[in-house]
C-alpha cells in the first residue's frame, strides 16, 4: 500500500498574518516546519506533497534535502479563500493519481510522526473490516442541543444525566483524512462512502485557526504537555 501525504497550505492567513511559517514555540519556519518533519519522520508515508503558493514556503521547501518531499508550486486560482474543498479535492488527486492520500494540515502541530502511524495502522485494519476510509474526530461527552432538543441523550428517561454516560459524538477535527485515489476519482471526496472514524485526544487533535489558538498552542509545546 502506498501512502503519499497531500499538504495543502496557501499564502495569506486572514486571521493570524504567516500563520503557516512565522516562528512557533522557538522553531524558526514554524508550523510548516514542524508539520513537514513530522510527516518525513513517519516511516509508513512514501511520500509528502506540498501543494503552495507562499513564496516563503517554497523557498523553505527547497532548502529540505529529502526524495521523499515533493513541492508543487499551486497557482493562486486554487488559493483564494473562496476556493472550495471540493476544488482541493479535484487538485490532490491530480498530484497523487494512485495509491492512498493522506490528507493533512500544518495546524495540527500535535499529530506527529509516531501519531501518523497510529493512525495508518488503523486505517489499513479497518479497510480489512469493511471501511473505505477514515478521518480523525474528537469525541464530545457534552449537552448538545439544537432548537428542537437533546441531539444525545433523552431527557424523557433522565434530565441531566452524567456527562460520562452520554453517547459522545464524533467532532471532525480535520488532522487527518485517509482515502484511496479511487474514491477520490469515484466520489470526487476525501473521505468514502463508509468511513472510520478515529478518535484522538483533544490536546493532539488542537487546531490552530485563531490568534488565541496559536498562542496557547505555543504554550501547550513550551510546556511539554504535547510533543511536536
Amino acid at each position: 500500500m502506498t501512502i503519499r501525504a497531500f499538504l495543502p497550505c496557501r499564502k495569506g492567513s486572514e486571521r493570524v498574518p504567516r500563520k503557516n511559517i512565522k516562528p512557533f514555540a522557538g522553531v524558526e519556519n514554524g508550523l510548516v516546519q514542524i508539520k513537514i518533519q513530522q510527516l518525513l519522520d513517519c516511516n509508513a508515508i512514501d511520500e509528502v506533497v506540498l501543494s503552495t503558493n507562499d513564496e516563503d514556503i517554497l523557498y523553505f521547501a527547497s532548502t529540505i534535502n529529502n526524495p521523499r518531499l515533493r513541492v508543487h508550486k499551486r497557482v493562486d486560482a486554487l488559493c483564494s479563500s473562496s476556493t472550495s474543498t471540493d476544488e482541493l479535492v479535484s487538485h490532490a488527486v491530480d498530484l497523487i493519481p494512485d495509491g492512498h492520500i493522506l490528507w493533512t494540515h500544518v495546524t495540527s502541530p500535535f499529530i506527529n510522526a509516531e501519531v501518523y502511524s497510529e493512525i495508518i495502522s488503523s486505517y489499513r485494519k479497518c479497510l480489512d473490516i469493511g471501511y473505505d476510509s477514515l478521518m480523525t474526530t474528537t469525541l464530545i461527552h457534552g449537552f448538545l442541543w439544537s432548537q428542537n432538543g437533546p441531539i444525545n441523550y433523552n431527557r424523557d428517561i433522565e434530565k441531566w444525566p452524567r456527562t460520562q454516560t452520554i453517547s459522545p459524538v464524533h467532532e471532525i477535527n480535520s488532522g487527518v483524512f485517509l482515502n484511496s485515489s479511487i474514491n477520490y476519482k469515484n466520489i470526487n471526496d476525501r473521505i468514502g462512502n463508509n468511513p472510520f472514524l478515529h478518535s484522538i485526544d483533544k490536546i493532539t487533535a488542537y487546531d490552530i485557526d485563531w490568534p488565541e489558538d496559536f498562542l496557547i498552542a505555543e504554550a501547550i509545546a513550551s510546556n511539554g504537555l504535547a510533543r511536536i
